[in-house]
């Protein structure tokens, strides 16, 4: 969006420091100033301002050259975490599963065009990338992301399909507008998404959505397992029916613990909504991958 598109009210110094802070991930810990004011778009001495600024805020550690981000980064994303139900909710229903079935599992919301992971428990690394809460990846290649995609309704699936730009991450994946399209139709039939790996070779996924007690879809679980272990028959045989078991246990709960309204999920057109905070003490720090 170009600077004349922006809101009156809209801080362009305070976009750039979370930019500076994105500019860390799994495949870059650590950054030079250089590599920053290159990935941020911005000028050595801005970038230098910025560093410093979070450093002195203690979110980021300077150690010669190089700029690392600190654990207190955690704390922007745990004020959501810890004030948002489901997550808490979903955990307990997560460890089951994964002690059923043996594999991973995850509890996914949509924000913007991608899914992020809110709870995770895992058993073994599947994936090359490491799945932590936090993680995100684009909706129309996950499991995750296409059952709630399909639940939405149309004018906004079109909005999302006509933006979105379809990567072929593998050679099985969807990277057409009508191909998902149909995808996502037959997902809304069926009440379940099994992505066979198109997001990452060798790695299949199945997930289920999530209704809030209003019953509208705010969230996805998932089944994320190797395809040399799991046939895409045996995956629809064994592992969807705990599945579905355990979205309509986490469901139940949503009902009983939230009674006053809906759980909004904050990546749909509306405003995000803020669920029943639970107290500290019955509060569970997510799994992190094994």
């Amino acid at each position: 969006m170009s600077d004349d598109a922006r809101a009156p009210h809209f801080v362009k110094s305070f976009e750039r420091g979370l930019a500076v802070i994105r500019s860390f991930d799994a495949d870059h810990p650590a950054r030079t100033l250089s590599e920053v004011a290159q990935t941020c778009d911005l000028t050595r001495a801005a970038a230098r301002r910025l560093l410093l600024t979070l450093a002195d805020l203690g979110y980021v550690h300077q150690d010669g050259r190089l700029f690392r981000l600190t654990p207190r980064v955690l704390e922007l994303g745990y004020s959501y975490l810890s004030s948002y139900t489901l997550p808490q909710i979903a955990e307990p229903h997560l460890e089951q599963l994964v002690a059923q079935v043996r594999e991973s599992s995850s509890l996914c919301v949509l924000d913007g065009d991608d899914i992020v992971y809110v709870a995770r428990v895992a058993t073994r690394r599947i994936m090359t990338a490491s799945i932590t809460v936090g993680t995100r990846f684009p909706a129309y290649v996950t499991s995750v992301g296409r059952v709630i995609l399909a639940h939405r309704p149309t004018e906004e699936v079109e909005v999302r399909l006509g933006r979105a730009e379809l990567k072929p991450l593998t050679e099985r994946t969807l990277t057409t507008p009508d191909a998902l399209r149909a995808e996502l139709r037959r997902v809304r039939r069926q009440g379940y998404a099994l992505v066979d790996q198109e997001l990452e070779e060798g790695l299949r996924s199945v997930a289920a959505p999530v209704r809030d007690r209003g019953g509208e879809v705010v969230a996805a679980v998932n089944i994320a397992v190797h395809a040399g272990r799991n046939t895409v028959d045996s995956v629809r045989h064994d592992l969807l029916p705990p599945l579905l078991a355990t979205v309509a246990a986490i469901e139940a709960d949503l009902r009983i613990t939230n009674p006053g309204g809906q759980i909004t999920d904050p990546g749909s057109a509306a405003s995000p909504g803020t669920a029943t905070r639970r107290s500290s003490s019955s509060r569970r720090s997510p799994a992190p991958e094994a």
